[in-house]
């Protein structure tokens, strides 16, 4: 078995915005994509489209042809598989080995949702010369601030896999972006230290605005683990955030917001 490492030149310019979601539809349309070129390798996991490379990945779900790879995120980093008849060889690996274009990766957990999560523009950090590819892809967009949109709020939330490959820091968004949402939709867009809500404040450019707190930060635990979005996530204002982690171990929300109380008192 071969291990490489590649990196590839960041750009600034992506159509897409991480974290909101797309249909095929909508990305043919985005990129202008005439019909006769629509559909074919669009549908079955990735394909290059005028030197960019766009891979469509089910996370804990098999793909609608029935292949189910062992594709999930490990901390920031999404570990997953190519076809299986596909090695380091194949024209469309190579387009990923040595880009000479960008690479987008969108996510999915359920195979017969249309809409996929968009994760980021990737890079690969490692890969392994077996049949199928296996591939660490690390993104360059994986610490810009972005919008997410509310939905329905969770009566039965799922656990979503998650790693430990990295500290939890301030600005460091969880890329399991379902979990990431899951914990928004059922705790809202407002802090639950101050209740700082970001559209209240600064209007339409703080609507949806929110950072992800985790509980548990992944580094002390130092395997993959189940994330479950409403028992392990809260939704905290960027200011609280710093604050809860001035301390190594974190303040706890309760105790942060104890700290606040006090002060103002």
């Amino acid at each position: 078995m071969e291990l490489r490492k590649r990196d590839i030149t960041n750009k600034e310019y992506t159509p897409f915005l991480v974290g909101n979601t797309y249909s095929r539809r909508d990305i043919y349309r985005i990129l202008e994509v005439p019909e006769e070129k629509q559909g074919g390798n669009w549908n079955t996991g990735y394909t290059t489209y005028k030197k960019d490379v766009f891979i469509f990945v089910n996370l804990n779900t098999s793909g609608r042809t029935g292949h189910d790879y062992d594709n999930k995120f490990i901390g920031d980093c999404l570990q997953w598989f190519s076809k299986k008849p596909h090695t380091l060889n194949s024209p469309t690996i190579q387009s990923m080995i040595k880009p000479q274009g960008d690479i987008y990766i969108f996510t999915r957990e359920d195979n017969k949702d249309p809409n996929f999560y968009f994760q980021g523009r990737g890079k690969i950090k490692e890969y392994e010369d077996t049949r199928p590819v296996k591939i660490k892809w690390e993104f360059i967009d994986g610490y810009k601030i972005h919008s997410h949109n509310l939905a329905e709020e969770v009566n039965n939330p799922q656990k979503y896999h998650e790693g430990s490959c990295k500290t939890i820091s301030v600005n460091i968004y969880e890329r399991n972006t379902v979990a990431r949402q899951q914990c928004i939709n059922y705790y809202g867009v407002s802090c639950v230290v101050c209740s700082l809500n970001f559209f209240e404040t600064y209007g339409h450019i703080g609507k949806d605005f929110i950072h992800v707190h985790h509980l548990i930060p992944l580094h002390t635990i130092g395997v993959e683990y189940e994330v479950d979005p409403i028992e392990d996530l809260r939704p905290v204002c960027p200011n609280c955030h710093a604050m809860l982690h001035k301390r190594n171990p974190a303040y706890s929300i309760q105790e942060l917001k104890s700290i606040i109380n006090k002060d103002y008192n």
